[in-house]
Formats: C-alpha cells, sequence, structure tokens
C-alpha cells in the first residue's frame, strides 16, 4: 500500500473546501510539501481541478479527520485497503523507444554493426529496442533508407546508457572473444636497438681482412716487378 493517497491533489483541494485541517496536516497526509498546499490554498495552483472525497473511496474515514480537527498536532492515517490486489508480475518485453526517436534506430543499429561486430541480434534488439528483421536487413543493406542510412552511437541518440552499452559489449567479449589481428610494425625494445649483430661483426671483420690482404698481395707484386726492372 502506498504511502500516498491516490490523487493527492485533488484530494488535499477536498480536505482544504470541506475540514479544519492545517496546512500541515494536509500537507502531511498528501506527501505535498507545505508551500504547495498553502498556494493550492491560495488559488494559485491546482486550479481546475475537481477535489476528491477521501472518505468516499475508503482512504480515509470521518472520525479520523475529527481527531484532526480537535489536535493540530495529529497526523492523519492512512486507512488500509480492503480489496488485496494480486501482485503484479513485470513482464519482459521490448525496450520502448520514443516514437520521435524511433527512425532514428536504423542509425543506431548500423553503428553497432560496424563498431561492435562481436554483438549478437538479441544484444541489439535489447539496447535500441528493436526487430531481428530490421537488424537482418540493415546488416544485407535492404532496408528502405540503406542508402541515406549514417552509422550513429545510439547512447548519443538517448536509445540506451553507456552503461548499457559496456556491459553488453563485455558480455559478447567474454563469450566469444574477437581474434587479434595484425597491427603492424611496433617499436623494439632499447635491448635489441642496442645489440650489436655477431654476424654482422664477423663478416664486416672478414670483409676487412680481405681487402688487407689484397693491398698487400698487390703491394708486393709491384715490389717484385720494380726489382726485376732494377736488374
Amino acid at each position: 500500500m502506498s504511502n500516498a493517497p491516490l490523487m493527492p491533489k485533488a484530494t488535499a483541494v477536498w480536505l482544504l473546501d470541506n475540514t479544519a485541517l492545517t496546512f500541515d496536516q494536509v500537507a502531511d497526509f498528501t506527501k505535498m510539501h507545505q508551500l504547495e498546499v498553502r498556494a493550492i490554498a491560495d488559488g494559485d495552483a491546482a486550479q481546475g481541478i475537481k477535489g476528491m472525497d477521501p472518505i468516499s473511496n475508503g482512504q480515509l474515514t470521518r472520525e479520523e479527520i475529527e481527531k484532526g480537527e480537535r489536535n493540530p498536532d495529529y497526523r492523519l492515517k492512512l486507512q488500509e485497503s480492503k480489496v488485496t490486489l494480486p501482485p503484479q508480475v513485470k513482464r519482459k518485453g521490448p525496450r520502448y523507444t520514443p516514437v520521435s526517436r524511433r527512425h532514428e534506430r536504423p542509425s543506431a543499429i548500423l553503428w553497432l554493426v560496424r563498431n561492435h561486430p562481436e554483438l549478437k541480434d538479441a544484444q541489439i534488439m535489447r539496447l535500441v529496442g528493436t526487430t531481428k528483421s530490421t537488424i537482418q536487413s540493415v546488416r544485407d543493406r535492404t532496408h528502405w533508407n540503406a542508402s541515406t542510412l549514417t552509422p550513429m552511437d545510439p547512447v548519443t541518440l538517448g536509445l540506451c546508457s553507456q552503461l548499457e552499452l559496456d556491459f553488453e559489449v563485455q558480455r559478447a567479449a567474454k563469450e566469444k572473444p574477437v581474434e587479434s589481428a595484425y597491427a603492424g610494425a611496433t617499436l623494439l625494445p632499447a635491448s635489441e636497438t642496442t645489440r650489436k649483430e655477431p654476424e654482422f661483426e664477423t663478416s664486416e671483420k672478414k670483409s676487412d681482412d680481405l681487402n688487407v690482404d689484397a693491398v698487400f698481395a698487390k703491394l708486393k707484386t709491384l715490389g717484385g716487378k720494380k726489382q726485376d726492372e732494377e736488374e
């Protein structure tokens, strides 16, 4: 049972017009602010609202009102309803999307399909409140407005919150991890860049040795020729 009566403003109008209760008592019973109750009494608020008798609908008794009229500090007690309603089971259904936002759902679907291909159709349906056929038509580019669709973030469009999007993305990543693709060349650590290649040094040294030997052999040949000429 709610702590406030049904139609609190209408109830406040009736109590102000038909009882001698104080503003504090009326405000406490209707769960309204005292200034709002005073505005109703002055005619500045709730204009055109017809008062509703809380006695006729069983939310208040005449004896309870008389107690309050005799004692300004007394607080009225809301009567319990004699009719017990069964608890209403909340049914899960597709997310409700305002009419003004429904034409933006295909753009949000296109954004999700391109930026988060790991998301399943059921997850996209929960995020933007769409149907599986619409998602498939956007994927296949067979949507009637496919030529003019522009990818737009569903969070920016107000179709879902960032927390909801992050939750679905993380859930999809856990169920089906995205394979890491080759990201191109990366920088090598300093230990690799400063380390000298032994093969390069050996080959360079061999090259130098070969050059020195060739020079000495050539000089020796020239020396021999010069000695023959002198003889």
